[in-house]
């Protein structure tokens, strides 16, 4: 028994030092200033009004795009389990493959089909169709979330999908409910672990991401994740980044809470 706690130090190292370390080093640099001092006000610049917009834009973003994930998931993990897809099904190789690709590859890849000459347009002009294009608009950024983060809902969905009991399926049509009755009495709430853990792994991600709207979104469009990363990188105050990245953890411990309460078997969280 001991030899095999022993087996776990590797995981115990890296834990202490990349997750434990950096977070209270944020934690420090969140609650001091740049003298040394403790301070509340880099937690408290939230509520400043660049920043306050910057999180209410990043939080309607990120609602909206986990929305359009689910809706366009959902469908597809069940036709997925209709199929008899197995979880080593050439489709569901289909969309792991792209989260193989570099992300910032992928976000170019959506520059170079939406920019001014880019692959659209110059398709357009080649059928007759006039084009103007969308970068540096809300719609370019949710696009680019969208692809990027639409895997992370399929895959929960698909994974929970598997695992319900056709047969409690098949009684509620035997005593006579029709396809509706049984999709939203019994499969949508037997498939709920996996809807929570398939929102939280989209709205985290799009709730903190910066190199999507830099780039779809051109500078134009200031979201909390664009804030931080210029504070750190350009304005050189990891005071301010870290207490602003506080902030953006509420978010994400509330998320962790939402799953424990809704998937405590974690049948939503792999495949």
């Amino acid at each position: 028994m001991n030899k095999k706690k022993w087996l776990s130090t590797p995981y115990l190292v890296w834990m202490i030092a990349f997750t434990i370390i950096p977070l209270l080093l944020i934690g420090y640099y969140g609650f001091t200033g740049r003298d040394g001092s403790f301070t509340i006000e880099n937690i408290t610049a939230i509520f400043s009004p660049a920043h306050s917009k910057a999180l209410l834009k990043s939080l309607y973003l990120s609602l909206l795009c986990t929305i359009v994930c689910l809706i366009l998931a959902y469908p597809v993990a069940l036709i997925l389990k209709n199929k008899n897809v197995g979880q080593g099904g050439f489709v569901i190789m289909i969309f792991i493959l792209p989260m193989w690709m570099n992300f910032l590859l992928r976000t170019y890849a959506w520059l170079n089909l939406l920019d001014d000459g880019g692959i659209i347009e110059r398709f357009c002009e080649s059928i007759g169709i006039s084009y103007t294009s969308i970068i540096g608009t809300d719609i370019a950024i949710i696009l680019g979330m969208v692809y990027n983060f639409l895997p992370f809902m399929i895959l929960p969905l698909f994974n929970v999908l598997t695992k319900m009991d056709q047969h409690v399926i098949n009684a509620a049509s035997d005593l006579g409910a029709n396809a509706f009755q049984t999709f939203t009495k019994v499969v949508l709430p037997l498939s709920l672990p996996g809807i929570v853990s398939g929102v939280t792994m989209v709205f985290v991600p799009s709730l903190t991401t910066f190199v999507i709207s830099d780039l779809l979104g051109a500078r134009k469009v200031m979201l909390i994740g664009n804030i931080i990363e210029q504070e750190f990188s350009i304005a050189d105050n990891r005071h301010l980044g870290s207490g602003l990245s506080l902030v953006l953890m509420i978010f994400i411990l509330a998320s962790m809470a939402l799953i424990h309460r809704y998937d405590k078997n974690g049948e939503g969280s792999s495949l």
